[in-house]
């Protein structure tokens, strides 16, 4: 079995190389969109697959061209062409309390008048810093934030931590097996109502069926019970 290598995409298939009698003859209409679909598109046996985008001609260039001659490596390796720092003035934001204090000042009272005020006197706050140090850094100023002290390699080659955590142990271990000392007594808490009422509870009231004073002498209109015994007897067992 021979082996092929796969090289770059050809151009695209033309209808004349698809027609009858070809290699890839298809049967059916063969439309030129056929041809330009990389889904439908079918591979040729032992040939790289086909581009399906229209490609210029051999004399085309792709890229970019650039008219600027440089000089090549030589010019960039005997010249070196530095860039002059532009210098940055640093703005400031605008300071609203001073301006306010002058818009009062001058009798403004509309938002408008202050906005208008503000256009004209644009007045922006001041860098403490340039003025504590002149704009100019000190000269025995050192940046960055102080290392921590130096861990002592005497300590360390005696086991000196280790004897400490040790003398912690034992204090801790001697406190843990001491006697414990009782507690004094605590002082008489005061009991207050709800400790009061739990331990002496009131005594419940007797429920009273209260009716208003037109309605006592009044006789009921339906009597359910069969005789006055009954009646007298179910009154009875609910009181």
């Amino acid at each position: 079995m021979a082996s092929c290598r796969a090289g770059s995409r050809r151009r695209p298939m033309t209808l004349a190389e698809a027609g009858p009698g070809t290699e890839n003859e298809r049967l059916g209409l063969v439309r030129l969109s056929m041809l330009r679909n990389p889904l439908i598109i079918k591979p040729e046996l032992g040939k790289p697959m086909r581009n399906c985008y229209s490609l210029p001609g051999l004399d085309f260039t792709y890229g970019m061209y650039t008219h600027k001659r440089d000089g090549g490596v030589a010019e960039a390796i005997g010249h070196w062409d530095s860039v002059k720092a532009k210098p940055h003035k640093r703005v400031m934001p605008r300071d609203f309390v001073t301006m306010g204090r002058g818009a009062v000042d001058e009798g403004c009272t509309k938002a408008r008048e202050f906005a208008l005020y503000y256009n004209y006197k644009d007045t922006r706050c001041k860098d403490k810093d340039i003025l504590r140090q002149g704009g100019q850094i000190l000269p025995d100023m050192t940046f960055g934030r102080p290392s921590r002290p130096p861990t002592p390699i005497f300590d360390i080659l005696q086991h000196r931590y280790k004897e400490l955590w040790m003398e912690n142990q034992r204090a801790q271990t001697k406190v843990q097996h001491s006697p414990v000392k009782k507690k004094p007594p605590a002082a008489q808490v005061r009991e207050n109502r709800s400790s009061f009422l739990r331990t002496h509870p009131l005594p419940v009231k007797e429920e009273s069926f209260w009716h208003p004073r037109r309605f006592e002498k009044a006789e009921p209109h339906l009597r359910t019970f069969r005789d006055p015994v009954s009646r007298k007897k179910a009154l009875s067992a609910s009181h």
